[in-house]
């Protein structure tokens, strides 16, 4: 029996046939965003007059110097040097920094840089194709490939006494390292949903999420270099409802207030330990979560209606939120 075989050769594939689809998606992300992302050194003094080394990412938002990081990368330091695939090296200075969003603005001393385009973290799916680009121990320009493998997530950030969490966070098994943080996270049409911040485990890392709330911060930091929380002086945690409060409020839960910070805002307005607050306002409060949402920098001031239960009855507070000294 004669057997035929069927083959095509080299000569009769392009290059461009040769690529599937996935490999063209991350060639065009890494063609069109690699210009945007640049490797920061910084350095600072510690004891003993010694200066510490230290380095990060940084993407370009504007064409003349402004760029995004995470805040811990430029801690403590005022400014570096910024270098791009092209060859370039250009001084920087902090512009503004967000240790409870672990976000900084930076500003580069260039003009005619390349952007990226911001996308929004909130239309992406599990499974979706993320790209992350960075400077992974100083090598720069370096990318890897992965997939949106959790969405959802909370990191907690630390800024002095203040703790909070940052909601929403992405997770992703595309492979980050030490030197990645404050890096581009793209989807497929090279839009940065993401700043990389942080390397949880082996094919697990973090990024902070692009979106309506982070897009706040970052325009606070670019205008004032600071960016404005309200701060109402407890220390809570979720709790479930009495299954009667629950029927009567539509909701399965409320922040149980664990601690009243003295002279705070919820000390004057007579909140104590114990109480379970259900409302701000006309918004309601499920968990921390909530409450974080909802005690922003427009209420600094304010007269707010918190709603409370206490012993089983509902009681309402009058609150005045301060600025939160971070």
């Amino acid at each position: 029996m004669d057997l035929t075989f069927i083959s095509s050769t080299p000569q009769d594939i392009t290059d461009e046939q040769a690529l599937d689809a996935y490999s063209q998606a991350v060639i065009g992300v890494a063609e069109r965003l690699s210009p945007s992302v640049a490797n920061l050194r910084v350095s600072r003094r510690v004891r003993g007059g010694r200066r510490l080394e230290g380095g990060g990412s940084s993407v370009v938002i504007t064409p003349d110097g402004f760029m995004l990081t995470s805040a811990h990368v430029v801690a403590r330091n005022d400014g570096g040097l910024a270098s791009f695939v092209d060859g370039r090296e250009l001084d920087f200075e902090v512009v503004g920094a967000d240790a409870l969003s672990d976000l900084a603005v930076l500003r580069a001393d260039g003009r005619d840089l390349v952007p990226a385009v911001l996308g929004d973290a909130e239309t992406l799916r599990v499974g979706q194709l993320v790209v992350a680009i960075g400077n992974p121990h100083g090598f720069t320009g370096s990318v890897t490939a992965g997939v949106v493998s959790a969405l959802g997530r909370s990191l907690p950030t630390r800024s002095g006494a203040n703790v909070r969490v940052v909601d929403n966070v992405i997770q992703t098994d595309a492979a980050l390292n030490p030197g990645n943080s404050g890096g581009a996270l793209a989807d497929g049409r090279a839009r940065v949903v993401g700043i990389n911040t942080a390397v949880a485990g082996v094919g697990l890392g973090l990024a902070v999420p692009i979106n309506t709330a982070t897009r706040q911060i970052v325009a606070a930091l670019m205008s004032e270099g600071r960016f404005r929380r309200a701060y109402i002086g407890i220390a809570g945690g979720p709790r479930p409802l009495p299954p009667r409060l629950a029927r009567t409020l539509g909701r399965t839960s409320g922040v149980e207030v664990v601690q009243v910070v003295e002279g705070g805002p919820a000390d004057r307005a007579g909140m104590r330990p114990e109480d379970l607050i259900v409302q701000l306002d006309d918004t309601p409060i499920e968990g921390m979560d909530d409450l974080q949402r909802v005690v922003v920098s427009e209420l600094i001031g304010r007269s707010v209606r918190a709603t409370v239960i206490r012993e089983g009855r509902e009681r309402e507070l009058e609150l005045i939120p301060v600025e939160l000294d971070a």
